[in-house]
């Protein structure tokens, strides 16, 4: 339920501000996800999300090739959104 979505973005916005560089991974059992994947895709094109950040959330409908891309994952620099002379 929502808990879920929300423990999802939590633990995607950590990474995103450099709390923790392990990686995320979205099992899309049945396609399951595909429209939320698709509303995550069209942010990005609108400029909401950065590609840096979207790309951030591995996705598989396959367990083993997901823990794959897990497995394999190098921890990614993303950059700020503004730094502090922003401010």
């Amino acid at each position: 339920g929502l808990g879920t979505f929300e423990e999802l973005f939590e633990i995607w916005t950590w990474a995103q501000l450099g709390m923790h560089s392990k990686p995320i991974g979205l099992l899309n059992v049945a396609s399951y996800f595909d429209l939320l994947l698709q509303f995550l895709d069209h942010a990005t094109s609108q400029q909401l999300l950065k590609p840096v950040h979207r790309d951030l959330l591995l996705v598989s409908n396959s367990p083993d090739a997901l823990l794959s891309q897990m497995q394999s994952a190098a921890p990614v620099n993303t950059p700020k959104w503004i730094d502090a002379s922003q401010t």
